[in-house]
């Protein structure tokens, strides 16, 4: 029979005692995480939030409440009365905080049961059950104390943001979950409209027309703890629901935009016990990807930057390189310091990797106690030693070669950095290198349906350098222009992470009306979608700009973990999917009639 609470009010969390506690009575109460049995005596591993406390009930002291420990299994609920007293020093756990002292329990209530867990909570991270059975059962994984961990820190750093907004003079403002859609980028989700029929509302992707009407209304600095929705497929940093800091400023000039977010991010990394370097360093698209082939480079990896190859290999006859090299490609490579004893699995399971961001195929060439490489039968002896001193390759290096369009090889060698660095254990533990990404292209093109689509959102202000080369590809056809123009675009990264997206905005209409032209939508298209907002920037639209960090990757860095699930505490599957509440789930008929929708079987 279960026990009532009553009255009865804990005094101390599990994880609170120390020695300086005994000789206290003392409440707890928790979940049983572990008993063991010793005739006479047992042990309880009595467990809440804030760690573990072990609760000892000898049947001679107290044999009633010896008896109900005796019951007890776990995960049942219990609260325990007792003494604080000191361990034998034979068994004290210097693991646990609160390992010097035990509870000599005088009274146990046993206030709920438990079935059997579907998996066992203490289990290491190798050893864990399969996620998806831990989504299921998220009401129990979350028990688990790095999780807990994880969610706190969250807290605080939620609480941290908000300190630091409001002594910079921000305002926090809501802004609507139901907002029209405006198809741009990725797919929104689509609510109906039950009184208006045919018509729909849309989940936001981000505030950020909104953010900008702020500043239109002269709030002047605004920030959101904004809740946002992308219909989007899914990856490891990625959730169709996530949060992100939402602000903006007016008047802003780039450098003030760039101190506020830096000393923001300087105050949230201090809760780790962080100091990151300030300011950060700063380089422009083009040069990320020259050096490192990616717009979110990890500085935390030393040197391995790509190397141009092409100039080696002018009027080469080997015809993947010569081909590619016609066609406007190019090809580079990447030095791996002391990479020559990487085997031939390890390069076959790269070249696998290359593949899939798109590279044909890897090559390499390894500098041991005589040059060995894959493009030895092809290219010769003299032109290989050519290569690798083009790269500035060392005798124990190796070098990683891609040929191909730009953009693929910069992507395949960029994430082959990565990966290399990972393996072969390059990247430096407890250091955190930070760094702005700048000057983005403000278009990008799109082989599949012929088209440019705005590289961040079609609200970014183009460099004023600029402007003449927007007018030029919109009014005057130039259209190859529209892929040379840079924004005042920028994102802050921290060891290879994207941690925001952020940009001057466009605040003029005859600006925004010719992005809207250079993105192919008509007066008429960008007037249904847009017009509310190119209305309002007819009133005095002051220059502002922001930037959105994403909580939940800011938090991935934060907690140390690669999987963005751990630090949210009601995640969805890889497929979008709830397991724990088996949504998305179909609705019953009447609600369809109302909606006036019908649903249409494939």
């Amino acid at each position: 029979m279960l026990d009532h609470l009553g009255n009865l009010e804990r005094t101390h969390s599990c994880g609170t005692l120390r020695a300086s506690d005994v000789g206290a009575s003392v409440t707890l109460m928790g979940w049983v995480a572990r008993r063991r049995d010793f005739g006479e005596l047992t042990f309880i591993d009595l467990r809440d939030r804030d760690g573990i406390t072990q609760v000892v009930f000898n049947s001679e002291d107290a044999p009633e409440a010896h008896a109900k420990a005796k019951e007890s299994r776990g995960e049942f609920v219990i609260a325990v009365t007792g003494e604080v007293v000191l361990r034998d020093e034979a068994s004290r756990n210097p693991k646990l905080p609160t390992g010097e002292v035990e509870v000599q329990a005088r009274e146990v209530l046993i206030l709920n049961d438990a079935r059997t867990l579907p998996f066992q909570l203490d289990s290491s991270v190798d050893a864990l059950a399969s996620e998806d059975l831990r989504l299921k059962y998220r009401y129990l994984d979350l028990r688990r104390p790095q999780l807990q961990a994880n969610l706190r820190l969250r807290h605080r750093v939620l609480r941290e943001i908000r300190s630091y907004m409001d002594q910079q003079g921000f305002t926090e403002i809501e802004t609507p979950i139901l907002i029209k859609s405006t198809p741009e980028g990725a797919r929104d989700y689509i609510v109906p409209s039950r009184v208006q029929p045919g018509k729909f509302f849309a989940l936001p992707q981000s505030p950020q027309l909104f953010k900008q009407l702020c500043m239109i209304a002269g709030l002047d600095k605004y920030f959101q703890i904004a809740r946002c929705f992308r219909d989007e497929d899914l990856r490891a940093d990625r959730q169709p629901e996530f949060t992100q800091l939402d602000l903006e400023m007016s008047f802003a000039t780039l450098d003030q935009i760039y101190s506020v977010t830096e000393g923001l991010f300087a105050r949230i990394f201090k809760l780790i016990g962080v100091d990151l370097p300030l300011p950060f360093p700063r380089f422009t698209y083009a040069e990320a990807m020259r050096r490192w082939g990616s717009d979110k480079p990890d500085l935390r990896i030393d040197g391995m930057e790509l190397q141009n190859l092409s100039p080696a290999l002018a009027g080469t006859t080997f015809a993947p390189y010569a081909s590619a090299l016609a066609a406007g490609g190019e090809v580079q490579g990447v030095v791996i310091k002391g990479g020559a004893g990487l085997s031939r699995k390890v390069l076959d399971e790269l070249q696998e990797f290359a593949k899939r961001y798109g590279a044909a195929a890897l090559a390499w060439i390894k500098l041991g106690d005589e040059t060995t490489s894959s493009l030895l039968k092809v290219l010769g002896e003299e032109a290989v030693n050519g290569l690798a001193s083009t790269a500035a390759a060392k005798k124990g290096d190796a070098v990683l070669i891609v040929a191909g369009k730009p953009k693929t090889v910069a992507a395949s060698l960029g994430a082959l950095r990565n990966e290399v660095a990972r393996r072969e254990k390059l990247i430096p533990a407890n250091v955190y290198a930070p760094l702005w990404v700048t000057e983005f292209p403000m278009f990008e093109y799109h082989d599949d349906d012929g088209r440019y689509y705005a590289m961040h959102h079609p609200f970014t202000s183009p460099l004023d350098e600029d402007l003449d080369l927007l007018e030029r590809a919109v009014e005057g056809g130039e259209t190859d222009l529209l892929g040379k123009l840079r924004t005042k675009a920028y994102d802050p990264v921290i060891n290879g992470v994207e941690l925001a997206s952020g940009s001057i905005r466009i605040h003029r209409r005859d600006v925004q009306r010719l992005v809207f032209k250079a993105l192919g939508l008509t007066t008429e298209e960008a007037r249904s979608r847009f017009g509310f907002f190119l209305d309002a920037l007819e009133y005095g639209t002051p220059p502002h700009g922001g930037i959105a960090p994403g909580i939940d990757r800011l938090m991935m860095v934060l907690a140390g973990t690669e999987n963005i699930r751990d630090v949210m505490a009601f995640p969805k599957t890889a497929s979008a999917t709830d397991l724990m509440i088996d949504a998305p789930g179909e609705v019953d008929q009447k609600q369809l009639e109302e909606l006036h929708l019908r649903v249409v079987k494939e």
